[in-house]
């Protein structure tokens, strides 16, 4: 039986994220998820969880703070901005839970 392919792949992931008073909050704690090619796959859970927060790691709109995301076999986790935008114009689809634009973003 053939093996099948991991597209995305995350080992051990953490996102953490500093708060304004110094403090830390985790996001996402040794996260270890694999999607097979032609798999279909939900993220579900209560608000608060990380669903966001592991959709834009996934999707490449957010580093991780610890950890690898592979896509294709190849560790994205630590590419430059330009190789990420490259990566996420090419393989990666998103469709964001509002659909305004990114308020990072100008016109």
């Amino acid at each position: 039986m053939k093996e099948k392919q991991s597209i995305i792949s995350l080992k051990g992931v953490t996102k953490e994220f500093v708060l304004g008073d110094g403090s830390v909050f985790t996001a996402l704690r040794n996260v270890n998820l694999d999607i097979h090619r032609g798999e279909f796959s939900s993220i579900i859970g209560p608000s608060g969880s990380g669903k966001s927060t592991l959709m834009h790691v996934i999707g490449l709109l957010d580093k991780p703070t610890r950890g690898e995301v592979v896509i294709n076999g190849g560790d994205v986790s630590h590419l430059n901005d330009d190789e990420t935008s490259y990566l996420r114009n090419e393989f990666v689809g998103f469709v964001f839970q509002q659909f305004n634009l990114l308020n990072k973003l100008t016109i």
